[in-house]
């Protein structure tokens, strides 16, 4: 278990226990305190997690299998990187031998059970704070076993001195990595801690005993090599840049490529350590600009560009989203409340009519989820595998095309061509990946080799392209597989995937949508709530609808379809959700799509609100301009039943007004108190509306209950996720969708839908969540599927009013 990164972040904590309710009691009141919190249920495993990442306090028990935690203190203690590492005991062990032993083996503190969780955080805070040795003056950085920032700084200033004495300079290189934004925003800061371990261990092996290989203040890392000349200083980085691009990161048991960034300064001509260090720095970044995994030396003039003025977005720019959602607020709230009032003063009272509106609204999208979720409870099959046909194989080749953008996809994407040639497919296995990438990187070199080497593996790189829609109808030009899936460069697909994928296409399916699984949910509360919601999604409303609605929805990855039906229909890149734009344009053209919650694939999920706006904004808006290009075609299609052209008005009108809908409670509530003369005087027990309350109220519940009941057996695994997405959908969650769904409407008619490719953030600063980004100017995105899976309440009505036909 690995708590959230939150904005407060404290650091890490290591809790060792094998009594689950304890671990868990403890957990929580430490995630609640900002920690980021590791588990363990011995002292074995315990040091497993310690080779992984280093936190910054370890809280033990005592009586363990496999490891006890007297060992466990010994080992730490024993071990150079680990012997400072702040250890509390917490165990039912309370005789006075026994807390002198833990204390003499070298524990920092003893705390028996039963326990007081605010106190023990409170020593967990102590101990983190002033830890044996305080943190500034630490000789060995925790984390990575390297020299501490402190001394390395020392040993910088010395080395400096020595330079200008001896007229031989030595020399500062700072390395970063490009790719720790995005390994930040994935797998939070304890996949950064796996990183810097690793990237430790090569700085280590490089390094002779003259040199120096530490932290840097700033978190990144410096290395010290005194009385080297210039040339031997490029050569030996150069090594060391192509050794780190080499070498595949372990990452939360993903593996992981880095691009090196190098930039190094003569130390004889800086007059201070900190001098030295933001010249390195300089050169640094423009590494980051050419990410070549060259060196850079520092020249005089990158410091001049760095301080030179960035032009700062203008005013309005960056306004624009905050006004939209006000305006948002004007139109669906203040507006009716004005008109109800209007239209009372004028003598028409026109909110019964809209309170009937509202109980309607709310009544019709909590019977279609109810709906969805039953028939969700057994979704359809695909036939049984063909049988050998006269001695050969019965299955057609098949091909994968994975979209990509590059500097967005660099860390992972070696990852999920592996997986993809992996796949047990007894027939051709055709696998391309088609991406684009402004600037040449480390990683299309390893590709190239790997395309090399595996005939089933195509590169393909789309030159000039700004979208994923491009790089998939240029990877149609070499496709040879009878159907192909479409995948996102996050996708790791089950072993099976392909073999179940054909069982539809043999049964006359023209495309199946599968379930996307997300596989970072332990990150962050936003992932773990995006796990549930895409159970709710992939493996409740998609299934449910297609039996509804006689049609299923390709939802842009982890799908797959026959390639001629491809080829014909193309994704277009003027469409923000090409993907739902090209399944429509099949559905009216009656193709048949089925949804398969057992065709499993895992993927990566946004790990923070601003990430998730980002992406929900564009899958919002684009729902909208299908919404606009496909509604009144469909409903006029004589080639539909009368139960798809429901299933359109239903999946592109409802879903477009619900939003709106939902909130007009809030304007009727609002004019009865006024006219009552406050909310007091308002009759909340009205028959209708109670019902209709404990109705809404129930969609909820019922709703997260069928995703649970239908979940992969991994997300169905961590019930508390699901208990967590109970509480933050109730709370907040569902508005801010519904927020996003009225803003993206804004957006779309204020012709703010021009596409925008986002590559990731150079250095540390992160960058946004997905793969090929194509996404719309301004912030983010709606549920892709259903807009309204929150329980409204319907306004009460009032028990004073002022004339008879004001208590309808």
């Amino acid at each position: 278990m690995t708590g959230r990164a939150v904005a407060d972040d404290r650091g890490a904590v290591l809790v060792v226990d094998d009594d689950e309710m304890i671990v868990g009691l403890v957990a929580q009141g430490l995630l609640a305190a900002g920690y980021r919190v590791t588990t363990a249920s011995s002292g074995a495993e315990a040091l497993e997690r310690l080779a992984e990442a280093v936190p910054d306090v370890v809280v033990s028990d005592v009586n363990m299998p496999d490891m006890d935690g007297f060992t466990l203190v010994q080992r730490l203690r024993e071990d150079s990187r680990l012997r400072s590492l702040p250890l509390l005991f917490l165990t039912s062990r309370a005789e006075a031998a026994d807390v002198v032993s833990g204390m003499r083996l070298g524990a920092d503190d003893y705390i028996t059970k039963p326990f007081d969780l605010p106190v023990l955080v409170a020593r967990v805070d102590a101990k983190r704070l002033r830890p044996p040795l305080p943190a500034d003056r630490l000789q060995t950085d925790r984390r990575t076993g390297l020299a501490s920032s402190a001394t390395f700084m020392d040993e910088l200033d010395r080395e400096r001195e020595r330079a200008l004495r001896s007229g031989r300079s030595g020399h500062l290189a700072l390395l970063g990595l490009n790719e720790s934004g995005s390994i930040r925003a994935r797998f939070g800061e304890r996949g950064v801690d796996e990183v810097l371990r690793q990237v430790a261990d090569v700085l280590g092996a490089v390094v002779t005993p003259l040199e120096t290989a530490g932290r840097t203040p700033d978190g990144g890392f410096g290395l010290l090599l005194p009385e080297t000349s210039s040339d031997d200083v490029r050569d030996l980085l150069q090594g060391l840049s192509e050794r780190l691009a080499g070498r595949r990161l372990d990452v939360e048991g993903s593996k992981v490529s880095v691009t090196p960034l190098v930039g190094y300064v003569p130390l004889d001509a800086v007059q201070s350590a900190k001098q030295a260090v933001e010249q390195a720095g300089a050169a640094l970044e423009h590494a980051q600009m050419h990410l070549d995994l060259r060196p850079i030396a520092y020249r005089p003039e990158m410091l001049a560009e760095a301080a030179a003025p960035r032009q700062p977005r203008p005013l309005l720019e960056r306004l624009r989203t905050p006004f939209q959602v006000a305006l948002t607020f004007v139109i669906g709230i203040v507006l009716p409340y004005f008109v109800y009032l209007l239209a009372d003063r004028a003598g028409f009272d026109i909110t019964p009519f809209a309170y009937l509106v509202v109980v309607f609204s709310l009544l019709v999208t909590g019977i279609a989820i109810w709906v969805e979720g039953l028939l969700a409870l057994n979704p359809a099959q695909p036939p049984p595998a063909p049988e050998e046909q006269d001695g050969g194989p019965a299955y057609p080749p098949a091909s994968a095309v994975i979209a990509a953008y590059l500097p967005n996809e660099a860390a992972t994407v070696l990852e999920t061509v592996e997986a993809f040639l992996r796949v047990n497919y007894p027939g051709d296995l055709q696998v391309v990946l088609a991406y684009n990438s402004p600037v040449p990187l480390p990683v299309e070199r390893v590709l190239g080799e790997l395309a090399q080497r595996e005939t089933r593996f195509t590169l393909l790189k789309v030159e000039g392209s700004t979208s994923k829609a491009q790089n998939v109808n240029a990877a149609l030009q070499i496709v040879t597989g009878e159907f192909t899936g479409v995948f996102d460069a996050d996708h790791l697909p089950a072993a099976d995937s392909f073999v179940r994928a054909y069982r539809w296409m043999a049964d006359g399916y023209d495309v199946v949508q599968g379930h996307p699984v997300v596989r970072n949910g332990d990150v962050s509360w936003v992932a773990r709530t995006v796990a549930v919601e895409f159970e709710m999604i992939y493996a409740v409303s998609h299934p449910g609808r297609a039996k509804l609605h006689q049609f299923g929805i390709f939802g842009g990855s982890n799908g797959y379809w026959r390639t001629q039906l491809l080829r014909e229909t193309r994704f277009r890149g003027s469409m923000l959700t090409e993907d739902i734009d090209s399944a429509l344009r099949v559905v009216e053209a009656g193709y048949r799509i089925g949804s398969d919650p057992y065709l499993i694939s895992r993927e990566l999920a946004p790990t923070t609100l601003q990430a998730l706006w980002n992406q929900r904004m564009r899958w919002a808006q684009g729902w909208f301009q299908v919404s606009l290009g496909h509604l009144f075609g469909a409903l006029r299609n004589p080639g539909l039943t009368p139960r798809q052209r429901f299933g359109f008005f239903f999946l592109l009108g409802w879903r477009e007004v619900y939003p709106w809908l939902s909130v007009q409670m809030f304007p009727l509530i609002a004019f009865y108190a006024h006219r009552a003369g406050g909310p007091q005087h308002l009759d909340w027990f009205v028959p209708v509306f109670v019902l209709t309350t404990i109705f809404t109220l129930s969609v909820g519940p019922w709703q997260t209950l069928f995703a649970y009941r239908q979940a992969d057996p991994e997300i169905r695994s961590r019930t508390a996720w699901f208990w967590l997405y109970l509480v933050v959908a109730s709370v907040f969650y569902t508005e801010y969708k519904n927020v996003i769904a009225r803003v993206a409407q804004v957006k779309q008619a204020m012709r703010e839908k021009a596409w925008k490719v986002t590559p990731r953030a150079a250095g540390t600063g992160g960058a946004p969540e997905g793969g090929l980004t194509a996404q719309a100017v301004g912030p983010a995105a709606n549920d892709p599927e259903h807009p309204a899976d929150e329980p409204l309440v319907p306004p009460p009505l009032p028990h004073h009013t002022t004339s008879p036909s004001r208590t309808s």
